[in-house]
C-alpha cells in the first residue's frame, strides 16, 4: 500500500470524525447546526504528492498571464462553474468534444489553471483520453507512470499523481502559481487502454481522490470518435462540451450532446474564434490555431525521440 494512499484513508478517517462533519453530526445532536467548511483541508495529503518540474507553455495557457482577453474568458467560463455549483452539487467535470481538434484539452487545463489559480481551491487535473493524450504537453510535465499503468495494476497511486517543484513558475505567476494544481497524466496508451480506463477501477479512483479536492477537471477522448467518454462521464457530476467556431457543424453538436443524454450537460463552450465580442454570448478564447500548432510540433518531436 502507498503512503499515500494510506494518508488518504488517515484524510477519510479524520474529515469522518471532525467536529461538525456529517459523520459526528449524526452521532451528536447538539452540532446538527454547524455547517462543515467548502474547502477542502487535506494539507497532509498534499505534502505526500511527489513533485516534478513543469515547463508550462504559456502560449497554450493564457491564463498563466494576469490579464488578456484569454484569461478574461476563462475568468467567465469560471464564473460561469461557480453559479452552476451553486444549483446542484459539481466538483468533478468531465470536459468533452465531438470530434477530434475542437480544443477540448485546451479548454480542460486552461479551466484548471484558472480554478488553481485564482482561489485557494485545490484543483486535480487528469487526463483520461487514451486515445490521443496532450495535457502533458501543455503542462510540461511526465507523462509516464501515468493513469494507464495505474488502472493496470503496474504501478502505485503515489506514483501517477505529480505536482510542480519549478520555482520559476511560482515566480512568473504570483504567490500562488501553480501551487494548487495535481495532474495525473495519460501514461503510455496500448490498445487496452481504452477500455481500462472506462472500467468501474476509474470511477473508484475519482471517488478515493475526489474528497480531498475541490474540484476535479477530466479531460476525455472525443464522444462521437469512441465510446470511451460516455463511460467516464459516470465518474463526473457534470458534462462541459466544447465545439469549434466556424467549424464544428450544428448535427455533430446535436449528436454529442445527445451521446451524454443520462448525464447533467453544464453547457458548450464555444472556441476557437478569431474576434471576441465584449458583450453578448459565452465565448472563450479566440486564437486555439497557435496551439494546434505547437501540440503539432511536440508531437512530431516525441515521435522522433
Amino acid at each position: 500500500m502507498s503512503r499515500l494512499y494510506e494518508a488518504l484513508q488517515r484524510a477519510d478517517l479524520d474529515r469522518k470524525f471532525a467536529p461538525g462533519t456529517v459523520d459526528q453530526q449524526l452521532s451528536d445532536p447538539v452540532l446538527n447546526n454547524i455547517v462543515e467548511p467548502s474547502l477542502v483541508n487535506n494539507s497532509s495529503v498534499l505534502d505526500n504528492i511527489p513533485r516534478h518540474p513543469w515547463h508550462p507553455n504559456p502560449v497554450s495557457l493564457p491564463t498563466l498571464d494576469d490579464h488578456g482577453v484569454g484569461v478574461e474568458q476563462f475568468r467567465r467560463l469560471r464564473s460561469r462553474i461557480y453559479q452552476l455549483r451553486d444549483t446542484e452539487p459539481l466538483k468533478t467535470i468531465l470536459v468533452c468534444s465531438g470530434m477530434a481538434g475542437d480544443g477540448k484539452s485546451f479548454v480542460a487545463a486552461n479551466l484548471a489553471m484558472s480554478l488553481a489559480r485564482n482561489s485557494d481551491h485545490q484543483v486535480l487535473l487528469i487526463d483520461a483520453d487514451q486515445r490521443r493524450s496532450s495535457l502533458h504537453y501543455l503542462l510540461g510535465a511526465p507523462n509516464v507512470p501515468g493513469l494507464s499503468e495505474y488502472l493496470a495494476g503496474n504501478t502505485e497511486l503515489d506514483e501517477i499523481v505529480q505536482r510542480d517543484s519549478n520555482p520559476k513558475n511560482d515566480e512568473k505567476n504570483g504567490p500562488r502559481g501553480l501551487s494548487n494544481l495535481t495532474f495525473i497524466p495519460a501514461g503510455v496508451c496500448n490498445n487496452n487502454s481504452s477500455e481500462i480506463v472506462a472500467s468501474r477501477h476509474f470511477e473508484d479512483l475519482v471517488a478515493t481522490l475526489k474528497p480531498h479536492f475541490d474540484w476535479v477537471i477530466i479531460d476525455s477522448p472525443p464522444v462521437l470518435a469512441v465510446t470511451d467518454a460516455v463511460d467516464l462521464a459516470r465518474a463526473a457530476d457534470g458534462v462541459l462540451l466544447v465545439a469549434r467556431g466556424a467549424k464544428t457543424p450544428y448535427d455533430v453538436a446535436q449528436r454529442t450532446q445527445a451521446a451524454f443524454g443520462g448525464s447533467r450537460i453544464l453547457g458548450y463552450v464555444l472556441n476557437a474564434l478569431k474576434h471576441v465580442k465584449g458583450t453578448g454570448g459565452d465565448y472563450y478564447y479566440y486564437n486555439y490555431d497557435r496551439y494546434d500548432q505547437l501540440d503539432s510540433h511536440h508531437r512530431k518531436s516525441a515521435a522522433k525521440g
